[in-house]
């Protein structure tokens, strides 16, 4: 029996030829983001497999893996993973949900999640940093990207096709909040306004890792 799509997925699957065409090229515009991503890649560099969750296209991996970084990606819609997966075949992309990770404990040595924590209800949040901070080894980095903001948006039109979208916008200290409930350690928080070109919402970055022990973990 064939799984049902949800809405989400559903939507990104009828726009992603469109989608593609407009956010596969788009870091060459944002600078900002680039440097983050020159940032993290200096502290994941050389070490094990770096997960894109939310890849889409796969320009976020593809700029990771151009820079030295051992690159795979997830996403919910299997469209777009098709089409992450022709453009950049040097990487593995596979279809998954980052609410429930087809990924071992402790496997990562760091993820990348831009865009991608926004398509959830904030009481679904916590599980899915839980599940990044599980399948990250001790001492993995994370790097997540949100609108900042409050409340909820909805979309039902993009690129004049029908889609269900609803996008929850965090303010800095409610994300750093969630994040170190489930157990990472926050390094830092930066936050831009957006490019002209972009919707006009703040765009925030969070940098965190999970600690190299654990709490409970015996020290004799």
């Amino acid at each position: 029996m064939t799984e049902e799509k949800s809405e989400i997925e559903a939507s990104y699957d009828r726009v992603v030829k469109r989608y593609v065409d407009e956010f596969f090229d788009e870091l060459q515009r944002k600078p900002f983001d680039r440097e983050l991503l020159d940032q993290f890649a200096e502290t994941v560099r050389g070490q094990d497999k770096i997960c894109e969750i939310g890849c889409g296209p796969g320009q976020i991996a593809r700029y990771l893996q151009d820079r030295g970084v051992s690159m795979c990606g997830v996403d919910l819609s299997q469209e777009m993973v098709k089409c992450a997966s022709r453009l950049n075949p040097e990487i593995s992309f596979q279809r998954g949900d980052m609410r429930a990770l087809e990924i071992p404990d402790a496997s990562l040595a760091g993820i990348v999640c831009f865009y991608t924590i926004i398509h959830l209800k904030r009481k679904d949040v916590p599980h899915a940093l839980s599940e990044m901070l599980r399948v990250l080894k001790p001492g993995g980095r994370l790097l997540l990207s949100f609108h900042g903001g409050d409340g909820e948006l909805h979309r039902d039109q993009l690129y004049d096709m029908p889609v269900s979208i609803d996008i929850s916008l965090f303010e800095s200290e409610e994300m750093a909040g969630y994040l170190e409930t489930v157990g990472f350690e926050v390094e830092r928080i930066v936050d831009r306004e957006a490019y002209e070109f972009e919707y006009p919402t703040r765009r925030v970055y969070a940098f965190a890792r999970k600690p190299t022990l654990s709490p409970n973990s015996r020290l004799d």
